[in-house]
């Protein structure tokens, strides 16, 4: 079958590669949808204008045109899969891949230039994707062996530093203890995530310093409809973990509350003193002013002001907890770490609206 000309122009116009032709003086002659879709140029800004302007850079289109004109690997006059750039209207850098020829006119001489450049994006993507699965597997092999031993290991030491305590409080110790597992399960999110971004064949970048750009490692926030036992409650939270802190101001705002927080007893105390608060969620263990010592002034200035306990220890061992429960504490809250539906529960439950 014989394509005539028209058809052939047509096929040429709407295809998806980009598509440029140059005359003699290396002005753009010919300029078709693909590369209007991928440069964002539209044809009357370009035709007629140097084909240098579509390079990031005057050197960049000399190399082009020199490899043009070289004996590369299609012959003089021709280059096949020559990658290098293109700048996009926007100021992206384009990679793609170039074949192209030199057009001579009847007397030898040259009439101008034709190239066919593929954008090269989702092909690189899928190369960075690989590179990353095989970056994941290893990563969890060489990182989730020692954590595993850095978890047995703490467990060890949690009942050597009990044992040894005896009737002496070790809730520092403890809570140290503690706080290195939180950070051991923050290490294993990472690979988790690492691996489900291989996966799934997703990722994405975040400016790092100057130009370089990193992996984005950091946790997505799940997606949490608001509980409608808990809208426009004002809750404070004392914590003098910040990293406790600001994963319950996320659930809980999630969840359609205004949250506060503070880091110990005696600042927890004069925002409460501010007015407004609905409800209290207060660690045990705290520095200046603890939980309990919190609690007590609470009772005593704002009696109807319901308080939450948050520990991490399920053992009482100075029976704070229980002495609370008898003299009136709200309830009880466990973060090892926080449930988001448990801690939902507790404040509605507190608050009479279960």
């Amino acid at each position: 079958m014989n394509l005539s000309k028209e058809v052939l122009e047509q096929l040429i116009a709407q295809s998806r590669d980009l598509v440029v032709a140059t005359d003699r003086e290396g002005n753009v002659a010919y300029y078709n949808d693909g590369a209007s879709r991928v440069l964002g140029y539209a044809a009357e800004e370009v035709l007629g204008r140097e084909v240098a302007r579509l390079y990031p850079d005057l050197d960049e289109a000399r190399r082009v045109m020199k490899a043009m004109r070289g004996p590369g690997a299609g012959g003089l006059g021709i280059v096949e899969n020559f990658q290098t750039s293109f700048l996009a209207k926007t100021g992206e850098r384009i990679p793609v891949a170039i074949s192209g020829t030199v057009l001579y006119g009847g007397s030898g001489g040259e009439e101008g230039t034709i190239g066919f450049a593929k954008d090269l994006r989702s092909i690189l993507r899928r190369d960075q994707l690989a590179t990353l699965g095989e970056v994941a597997v290893g990563i969890s092999h060489e990182i989730n062996n020692p954590l595993a031993v850095i978890v047995n290991q703490l467990e060890l030491l949690e009942v050597e530093v009990e044992r040894l305590a005896g009737d002496r409080d070790c809730s520092v110790e403890t809570e140290r203890m503690d706080a290195v597992r939180r950070e051991v399960d923050q290490i294993t999110s990472i690979v988790e995530r690492l691996g489900e971004m291989a996966e799934i064949e997703d990722y994405h970048t975040v400016q790092y310093v100057g130009a370089a750009r990193m992996l984005d490692l950091r946790e997505q926030p799940a997606l949490t409809d608001p509980d409608p036992r808990l809208a426009d409650l004002h809750i404070l939270v004392v914590d003098d973990d910040l990293g406790i802190c600001r994963s319950m101001k996320e659930i809980l705002e999630a969840s359609g509350c205004r949250v506060e927080t503070a880091t110990d007893g005696a600042e927890g105390l004069r925002r409460i003193e501010s007015g407004g608060i609905d409800l209290v969620i207060s660690d045990v263990v705290m520095p200046h002013m603890d939980g309990y010592e919190l609690y007590h002034a609470v009772q005593q200035r704002h009696p109807s002001l319901p308080v939450l306990m948050m520990t991490a220890f399920h053992y009482d061992r100075d029976h704070v907890i229980k002495r609370s429960r008898l003299e009136g504490l709200a309830g009880v809250i466990f973060k090892k770490p926080v449930d988001p539906l448990r801690l939902r529960d507790s404040i509605a439950e507190a608050l009479g609206r279960s």
